[in-house]
């Protein structure tokens, strides 16, 4: 099966979250001489499998077969891959079967390893997460088989195919802030206490601030206010509480207790709760790293290219290695069409990043 077969095939599963469509028990027969394990858990799907070469160190690929909704608009059926102006069109073209094609034709030709190489995919990364890699990655530690290095072949690059390798992720902190006022009468404000009054006096040192300074790896960590809401909608009433929300996408230098306590600094005057939660935690894998120095030398090998060292972007599964402390990185394909009506790829990034994953594990 030559690789944009293999491609479209998978694109043909309407894997929508958390559905495989039956494209592990098709990928558990292509990778045949792979040992294979299921650890599926409700309706999410999770397939394991892996290979000793030889006593060398356990590098894992890793991704996700589950797509997002097709959504309305498209110009041809979203999981009838089809091909138009040089691009292939289906969901899931960049989003991320490109790279799941790309590295499972690389385990099914590859020869010789020093060390062991498996694949890691699941069915409930679009989702919540709760039973996907995470749960994968549990029973690996379990057996004591956690993968030294990781590859997540999510798209990663901007503009440019090979411009970007993702070296990390920032985290993301919620809260939700909620200020107590005195309800009354807008005619006598002296009567009451206007919990709007009370919060704009502070915003100006808290919306859009930056709670760290950043580093090479990350931006700084900023203090983002997504929703202001209070009151009844009349003009006449003065709200009795007001409700604010915010996120922070965090790096290493910001914790969910720095992020209290820069609230707790400008609300302590305050009658006010807080409702705080990390959803997810940041990581960054050194750029001395031995699988970001291969990858960065496979790029330029097989594209010419030095790719930039980010962490931009939201979350992704490769949260979960950096968690168990597995060095990762993630390299795909452009990503400006994801979860997009008419996603498209072309078939020529889906080769180059088939070639990298070839010289990247031949050179490990």
């Amino acid at each position: 099966m030559k690789l944009h077969e293999l491609f479209e095939k998978l694109l043909s599963y309407k894997s929508i979250t958390p559905t495989d469509d039956g494209a592990f028990d098709f990928i558990e027969g292509y990778l045949e001489n792979f040992e294979a394990k299921r650890i599926d858990i409700g309706d999410t799907k999770n397939l394991f499998l892996h290979k000793r070469f030889g006593d060398g160190e356990h590098l894992c690929f890793a991704g996700h077969i589950d797509v997002v909704p097709a959504g309305e608009g498209w110009q041809s059926d979203p999981f009838t891959p089809t091909y138009r102006d040089g691009y292939i069109y289906a969901r899931g073209t960049q989003d991320m079967k490109s790279g799941v094609s790309a590295f499972l034709k690389m385990a099914k030709e590859l020869k010789s390893f020093n060390g062991t190489l498996s694949i890691l995919l699941t069915s409930d990364e679009e989702g919540d997460a709760i039973d996907g890699t995470v749960r994968v990655l549990e029973y690996l530690r379990e057996i004591d088989f956690l993968p030294k290095y990781a590859v997540v072949a999510e798209p990663t690059c901007d503009e440019i195919f090979g411009d970007n390798i993702k070296v990390g992720r920032r985290g993301s902190i919620n809260g939700i802030i909620e200020k107590m006022g005195v309800q009354g009468h807008a005619a006598y404000p002296e009567k009451s206490v206007n919990p709007i009054h009370k919060v704009v006096q502070v915003l100006p040192n808290m919306a859009g601030i930056n709670l760290d300074e950043g580093d090479e790896y990350f931006a700084p960590s900023k203090f983002v206010i997504t929703d202001i809401r209070a009151g009844m909608e009349v003009t006449n009433v003065t709200p009795a509480k007001l409700k604010m929300m915010f996120n922070v996408r965090n790096s290493t230098k910001t914790s969910k207790q720095d992020v209290e306590d820069f609230v707790h600094k400008y609300f302590k005057e305050f009658n006010y709760s807080l409702k705080i939660s990390q959803g997810a935690k940041p990581f960054v894998t050194n750029k001395s790293s031995k699988v970001v120095k291969n990858l960065q030398s496979s790029i330029n090998t097989i594209l010419g290219m030095t790719p930039r060292l980010t962490t931009s972007g939201g979350t992704s599964d490769a949260r979960f290695f950096g968690a168990f402390g597995v060095e990762t990185v993630e390299f795909g394909v452009v990503n400006d069409r994801i979860h997009s009506i008419d996603e498209r790829t072309t078939i020529d990034e889906v080769q180059k990043l088939y070639e990298v994953f070839c010289d990247m594990t031949k050179n490990f």
